[in-house]
C-alpha cells in the first residue's frame, strides 16, 4: 500500500466535494473504489469518475487498466474530466 494524494478537477472536484483527498491503495483502481465509497458520494461520483482521464505523477495513465497501475508512495493521481472544447 501507498499514500498519496488524488486531485480532482472541474466536475470531478464537484462530485467529490473536495478539491483533494489522501490515498492509501496499492493500485489506481483501488484508490478510485475507496474513494466511491465517502459518505456523501453518489452515482454523480462514479459517473464523472468513469469517463475522466488520470495521471499518476504527471504520466498519463491512458487505456491501460487500473488494476494494473500501481501507486507511488507519496504520489498524486489527477482526476481529468472531459473539458468542453478541449
Amino acid at each position: 500500500m501507498a499514500k498519496g494524494i488524488i486531485r480532482y478537477w472541474a466536475a470531478a472536484k464537484a462530485a467529490a466535494g473536495v478539491a483533494e483527498e489522501p490515498y492509501d491503495a496499492a493500485t489506481l483502481a483501488d484508490a478510485i473504489a475507496v474513494a466511491a465509497l465517502k459518505e456523501g458520494r453518489n452515482g454523480d461520483f462514479e459517473r464523472v469518475i468513469a469517463r475522466s482521464s488520470f495521471l499518476v505523477n504527471g504520466d498519463p495513465v491512458g487505456t491501460r487498466d487500473h488494476d494494473g497501475v500501481a501507486l507511488p508512495e507519496g504520489g498524486v493521481v489527477e482526476v481529468l474530466p472531459p473539458f468542453a472544447g478541449g
